[in-house]
């Protein structure tokens, strides 16, 4: 009997030691996801799109978008504030572009990485936008998109805490003299869901859905950084 718990003590021990070690090596913030394209890039894009799966799936289906804009789309599934926040430098800084898209949120209120408040995710989408306008780069500021449940969360109702803390960064937008862009109205159903036809899993657009996003979001970056062309990105 001791014998089987010594073994399992140190069976529990390796274990644990090698999730540490796994843990130690793992590319957090996933900074290498777009570390190549970064490298590439001798024109500073006019805007950064950063983001999760949304700004993914959207570069992903409408890749002539971005292109034809000069704009460029830095986001990674499943990230939360926490990870864009820490790649923010290398992803849109380092980029030099005009203005930043920050549409996030979505997966903090799914606890990707752990329960926070509502209040600790505008910190870090404010944090985010403190960064941006210390390097003379605007943000601006997406509402979250209509979610009244999540695939890899079922115990989760999220539709009440989307439209708090849309509220939340609407205001805050206003404060600070930024432009918000609205996409929850026209997207959300009576019970705040992404509309009847917009998803098939109730949280990810269809990709017909971005076309009158880019209508409005292309209208929100010409205001704010004026219809001059790219700028070479700076060394």
């Amino acid at each position: 009997m001791r014998l089987l718990i010594s073994v399992t003590m140190m069976l529990l021990i390796c274990s644990a030691s090698y999730a540490q070690k796994q843990g130690q090596d793992k590319d957090w913030a996933l900074y290498s996801r777009y570390a190549e394209a970064n490298d590439t890039i001798t024109v500073a894009p006019k805007a950064v799109f950063m983001g999760n799966s949304i700004t993914e799936n959207w570069l992903k289906f409408h890749p002539d978008f971005f292109r034809s804009h000069g704009y460029a789309a830095r986001g990674i599934s499943g990230q939360t504030t926490y990870h864009m926040l820490a790649r923010f430098h290398s992803d849109v800084v380092a980029l030099k572009p005009k203005a930043v898209v920050i549409l996030s949120g979505i997966n903090d209120i799914a606890r990707n990485s752990g329960i926070i408040s509502l209040e600790n995710i505008m910190g870090n989408i404010i944090s985010m936008c403190d960064i941006a306008r210390a390097n003379g780069i605007v943000p601006i500021l997406c509402s979250i998109l209509p979610a009244d449940r999540f695939s890899w969360r079922p115990d989760l109702k999220p539709a009440p805490l989307v439209v708090e803390l849309n509220g939340m960064i609407k205001a805050y937008a206003q404060e600070a003299g930024l432009e918000y862009v609205d996409y929850y109205t026209s997207l959300a159903d009576e019970n705040g869901a992404l509309k009847e036809g917009l998803s098939k899993d109730h949280c990810h657009p269809y990709p017909e859905v971005y076309v009158p996003m880019e209508e409005t979001i292309v209208k929100a970056i010409e205001k704010v950084t004026g219809k001059k062309g790219s700028k070479k990105r700076r060394k």
